[in-house]
């Protein structure tokens, strides 16, 4: 699995995700919407983690620097 996520793009993920889970905490919200969230939090976290997006896998898109040669 090649990363295809620049590191803008990770830091910004990464960052969403901590926020949304910060106000759905602070919200107390419970039920489907919780989940719901948390399951959008914890795409945005793993692929920020890990620097590749399937999404941009199948677009063929990549944020990506290319590495000098």
């Amino acid at each position: 699995m090649r990363q295809n996520v620049g590191s803008f793009d990770r830091m910004l993920r990464i960052l969403l995700a901590v926020i949304l889970v910060g106000v759905l905490l602070q919200q107390q919200r419970t039920g489907t919407a919780l989940y719901l969230w948390l399951g959008v939090a914890a795409v945005l976290l793993g692929t920020g983690t890990f620097g590749y997006c399937p999404l941009y896998g199948l677009l063929g898109v990549s944020t990506r620097r290319a590495l000098p040669s």
